[in-house]
């Protein structure tokens, strides 16, 4: 099996595929905000909190079904939080955020609402995005000029 990121690494853009001290840390500084954020809110559903319990009676969901969808949450987070498994993690996070914007649509909610897991979402995959040269090999970004 061929090593993604050393392929990456020979081209021509093996500088935006290294991973520097900045961006290392930047990855982890995001994921870590994103595992304390989906922790907090995983627990607080599990916990039936008061405003967690009105929140989900606005939405339509009964409170088996919330308690049931904060186990999915930590779960995936747990999984996003290992580094073996933090791309499956991202995966199964995209998935969770997008039921999450999904039924925020559907309830008519303000855009902030509807807006807010989908920054979630992209942040999940910026942290990995920084932290992980395999990912920015899948996924380069670079200016017009370095693709010529």
């Amino acid at each position: 099996m061929t090593n993604i990121a050393a392929v990456a690494n020979a081209g021509p853009n093996a500088r935006s595929t290294s991973n520097s001290k900045v961006g290392l840390w930047t990855g982890r500084g995001i994921t870590a905000l994103v595992v304390l954020f989906m922790i907090f809110d995983g627990v607080t559903k599990i916990l039936k909190v008061p405003q967690v319990v009105q929140a989900s009676a606005r939405l339509h969901l009964s409170i088996a079904d919330t308690v049931g969808i904060g186990i999915v949450l930590l779960v995936s987070t747990l999984i996003y939080a290992l580094p073996r498994t933090s791309i499956l993690g991202a995966i199964l996070l995209t998935g969770y955020l997008g039921g999450a914007t999904a039924i925020q649509l559907q309830a008519g909610s303000p855009a902030f609402e509807n807006g807010f897991p989908v920054i979630f979402g992209v942040l999940v995959w910026a942290g990995i995005f920084f932290r992980n040269a395999e990912v920015r090999a899948m996924i380069p970004l670079r200016a017009r000029a370095a693709q010529r």
